[in-house]
């Protein structure tokens, strides 16, 4: 198999600037998206700064893994990397008082051989779209998302509350963040979509995944997303990763091995 990948932010209606970050390294195959919280300029100011440093942290650290990095080494990659964006933010925010109280979400995509590492912090989101049916693979961390948990409400009255935006992790509020980890199989047609909270607040999982099945593009089906949430009130940035496996002759590993080389 071979990865395609994609990606789009977009500032949407009711947003003078753009608080939302990607970062793609389609040859070390990591995708990583972020959605920055702050004062003027400063949630942007961290979404940059986590999305960046987790991609070049994370391929530096698997390149020095080998070829074949084990599970318990793509883990540690994993925390190294994000603990690394944390500090960096969170230092930031304590030097520059115009920065004060800056953090955002972070959701990583890694692949390594036949398997998908996803790791995410906050309300961005990662969903598996396999053989035309939509699956969100991440758990919000947010106070709406405990408050369904504990039985407080249900999902159904979670999309009209008025605290769908109150994450309970961030990167770059404290000085320790906790990142959540899972890692599943990939099967040839399995299409990765990471999306901020822009896109999946303003769009069910219904509507999403329609979008997808009628269109097999990723530009196209990229596109598409974007000016639905818009056409939807657009009431925040958004951002968009898609990441395709394609069948092929290609090996996962053997690529990236000679990629490094």
């Amino acid at each position: 198999m071979i990865l395609e990948f994609f990606s789009v932010t977009d500032t949407g209606r009711a947003r003078r600037n753009n608080e939302d970050s990607v970062a793609l390294d389609e040859a070390g195959r990591i995708a990583v998206l972020a959605d920055g919280m702050g004062g003027y300029n400063a949630g942007e100011v961290a979404s940059g700064m986590a999305s960046e440093r987790v991609k070049s942290e994370l391929g530096q650290r698997l390149k020095a893994s080998g070829a074949t990095p084990t599970e318990a080494e793509i883990k540690t990659a994993l925390l190294d990397a994000v603990d690394s964006a944390n500090r960096e933010v969170f230092d930031a925010a304590m030097s520059h008082p115009e920065y004060a109280g800056m953090g955002t979400t972070l959701v990583v995509a890694l692949y390594r051989g036949d398997r998908l590492w996803l790791g995410h912090i906050g309300d961005s989101r990662g969903y598996r779209f396999r053989n035309g049916h939509l699956e969100q693979l991440t758990r919000d961390h947010s106070l709406l998302q405990e408050q369904i948990d504990a039985g407080l409400i249900t999902a159904e009255q979670a999309a009209y509350s008025m605290h769908k935006n109150l994450v309970t992790r961030a990167v770059g509020v404290d000085e320790l963040v906790d990142l959540e980890i899972h890692d599943y199989p990939v099967e040839p047609g399995d299409l990765l979509l990471m999306c901020s909270d822009g896109l999946s607040d303003m769009l069910t999982d219904e509507q999403i995944e329609q979008l997808l099945r009628t269109n097999d593009s990723l530009p196209a089906a990229g596109a598409m997303l974007v000016q639905a949430a818009n056409a939807a009130g657009g009431r925040d940035n958004i951002a968009v990763i898609l990441a395709r496996a394609k069948p092929g002759t290609r090996d996962f590993a053997k690529s990236w091995w000679s990629f490094w080389r």
